[in-house]
């Protein structure tokens, strides 16, 4: 697949400080928006609106409103669109079952542009009481069925080295739990619990799509139950310096309800990383203390895992009592250096019978965003 741009990771950016932030953008982006004479683009503008359903979001003030929640909260009723001018938004938002068939599209047409971002982790303290636990530490929650992002980033900079007193450390940027859900060419940075692909109760198999996306983190940072199709994306796992050795995270934990024939479906993405070789391991099954039946699932195939997976065991136990060997985790035909088959026991194989089910269509049934793309 045609190699995107090398990323600047959030890590990256944020060790580095202000010289970094001008290169990934976030520092530079209202210099250059401030220059252009429509932040919207081909997209229109307050003056000039693509659709009366259509709001415009600049921090600067040239669109409808200065903050995505605000746009979301005025967006009421279905098929509300959102256009973001470049800029940073820091903020946390929350898109409520009641907006669905939702669209938020960055104006610049980069993904680096449109950051939404936030800093709570799940053992941040809370006004009035209490820490915000990992679902409240999300900086962007979407409940609605039917929302689209498209060139959009969304961010949780919260670091674990900032804050050695916190036991909490996840930290999501992004929970989706609507059902027919597509993220295109967007991004998602964190650490720990980066992209939450969940759904809103355990009988609800909610629908998911990213394609030609870029996550990164390190701990479990793809997670959640979830029917998930990751096409053409890019996972990156990041480099720890608060470890000794490995392993240093876990690219996918699913927790699959028993009852949901589908899981998680990677097909010709690439995992890279910033850490030593054979420092990650591919994945590990979550079975939460809600679901303790779930099975978890997990496909990867004509993926591309480079040398920073452990290929001799990618795949772990979150814990002794759900081991890894129980659930549903296949591969088939990935290549590079972390999917060498050393032990056939530790890389379970589709046939090429299965295979023929593993695909976007079988997932995603009778919804097919990739005519979206």
């Amino acid at each position: 697949m045609p190699s995107p741009r090398t990323p600047l990771s959030r890590r990256r950016l944020l060790a580095a400080g202000a010289g970094a932030a001008a290169a990934l953008g976030l520092a530079t982006v209202p210099a250059r928006a401030a220059a252009q004479l429509n932040p919207f683009g081909r997209y229109g503008s307050p003056a000039r609106r693509l659709t009366p359903q259509t709001l415009y979001v600049d921090p600067h003030g040239r669109g409808d409103f200065t903050s995505v929640q605000a746009a979301v909260t005025a967006a009421t009723g279905s098929g509300r669109t959102l256009v973001l001018a470049p800029g940073t938004y820091r903020e946390t938002v929350a898109v409520d079952p009641s907006r669905p068939e939702m669209t938020w599209i960055g104006a610049s047409e980069d993904p680096r542009d449109a950051v939404v971002v936030h800093d709570n982790a799940a053992g941040t303290p809370k006004p009035g009481g209490g820490t915000y636990g990992t679902t409240g530490s999300a900086t962007t929650t979407v409940q609605a069925d039917g929302f689209t992002a498209r060139w959009i980033t969304f961010a949780n900079d919260w670091l674990r080295a900032d804050h050695p007193g916190v036991s909490g450390t996840q930290a999501v940027a992004v929970k989706v739990q609507g059902d027919r859900s597509a993220f295109l060419h967007c991004r998602f940075l964190g650490h720990q619990d980066t992209l939450y692909a969940d759904s809103t109760s355990l009988g609800t198999f909610a629908r998911q799509y990213y394609a030609h996306c870029y996550a990164e983190g390190d701990v479990d940072f793809v997670f959640g139950r979830a029917t998930a199709v990751y096409e053409h994306c890019h996972f990156r796992t990041l480099n720890r310096t608060d470890l000794a050795a490995g392993p240093y995270g876990f690219v996918f934990a699913p927790s699959t309800a028993v009852a949901n024939p589908r899981g998680y479906l990677v097909v010709r993405g690439r995992v890279t990383s910033e850490a030593p070789d054979a420092f990650y391991k591919l994945a590990r099954p979550w079975v939460p203390g809600s679901d303790p039946t779930a099975r978890p699932m997990l496909t990867v195939r004509d993926t591309w895992l480079g040398p920073g997976v452990d290929a001799v065991a990618p795949y772990t136990n979150m814990s002794a009592t759900y081991p890894w060997q129980d659930q549903r985790f296949a591969e088939y035909r990935n290549t590079g250096p972390g999917a060498a088959v050393t032990v056939p026991g530790n890389r379970p194989q589709l046939t090429d019978a299965q295979a023929a089910s593993a695909t976007r269509e079988a997932y995603l049934g009778d919804w097919a965003p990739w005519g979206e793309c």
